[in-house]
Order: C-alpha cells, then sequence, then structure tokens
C-alpha cells in the first residue's frame, strides 16, 4: 500500500492532465474503478505475503526465497508508475512490465509450492496485472507519438 501511495505522488499530475489527453483503449475503467481495484490488488499482494510469512518453520520448505521474489515483483510495482506516467512513455511502462510478468509468475510458482491460500491471494493482483498489460499496450499503440 505504501509502494502505491509512493507511486501515486509520482502519477498525481500526470493522470490528471497528460493521461487524459491520451485515446484511450477499449473497456478502460473510470478512474475511481481504478482505484478501487488497485487497492484490492494491494491488500491481496499483501496478505498472501502474511499467510506465507506466517509459514517460517523449521520442518517446511522455507518461504524466504518466494518472499523474497514478491519484495522484486512490489519494486517492479514501484517503477510502473514513475516509468508510465512519470516519463509520459507507456513504452517505458512495457519495458517495466515485462520483468514484472516473469516476476509475478515466479512469485506465484514459488507460493503455490509453500502455501496454496497465499498462492490463491495473489490471483487478483495476477488479473489486475494482466488488464493493466492490456491498457499499456492500448496506450501504446493508440498513442505513437508517447511511444
Amino acid at each position: 500500500m505504501l509502494v502505491q501511495a509512493a507511486a501515486s505522488g509520482v502519477a498525481g499530475h500526470a493522470v490528471n492532465h497528460w493521461y487524459l489527453s491520451l485515446r484511450q483503449p477499449p473497456l478502460t475503467a473510470p478512474n475511481a474503478v481504478f482505484a478501487l481495484f488497485w487497492l484490492l490488488a494491494d491488500l491481496s499482494l499483501g496478505l498472501s505475503a502474511w499467510v506465507l510469512w506466517r509459514r517460517l518453520d523449521p520442518w517446511r520448505l522455507s518461504p524466504r526465497a518466494a518472499l523474497r521474489l514478491w519484495a522484486w515483483e512490489i519494486a517492479l510495482i514501484a517503477l510502473w508508475a514513475p516509468a508510465f506516467f512519470g516519463l509520459h512513455a507507456p513504452v517505458a511502462g512495457l519495458v517495466v512490465l515485462l520483468p514484472l510478468f516473469g516476476t509475478a509468475s515466479a512469485t506465484a510458482y514459488a507460493f503455490w509450492y509453500r502455501d496454496r491460500l497465499a498462492a490463491a491471494l495473489l490471483l487478483p493482483s495476477l488479473l489486475w496485472l494482466c488488464y493493466g498489460a492490456y491498457l499499456n499496450v492500448g496506450f501504446w499503440w493508440l498513442n505513437p507519438a508517447f511511444g
């Protein structure tokens, strides 16, 4: 949640000006819906890590490696808003999304082998990431001047 708050600070001005000037892809949600879904995705990400962290047990597969992947995922999520909004560059957002997809997939895989509930809690975030990638590609495609 703190990561998103920091990203909102970077994106705030751009959302109200630059973003509204872009041609929007079909199925672009209203800004109020974005805020709600970001909140739900962030809560599910945090809750999944908490569920896995509670599994620290010397007799089970350690969650530390999976939690490191989760931390990298959070870091890449934090980079996306400055890349897309801060640079006014959908292509920069795509550059961040590529490793983010790989990291998010690896995180889900690592969580799955350690705790199925923790992995299931990653699904809202993964779905939101897919939707965000669709929008990012759409903004890049429809607004080549900002490539």
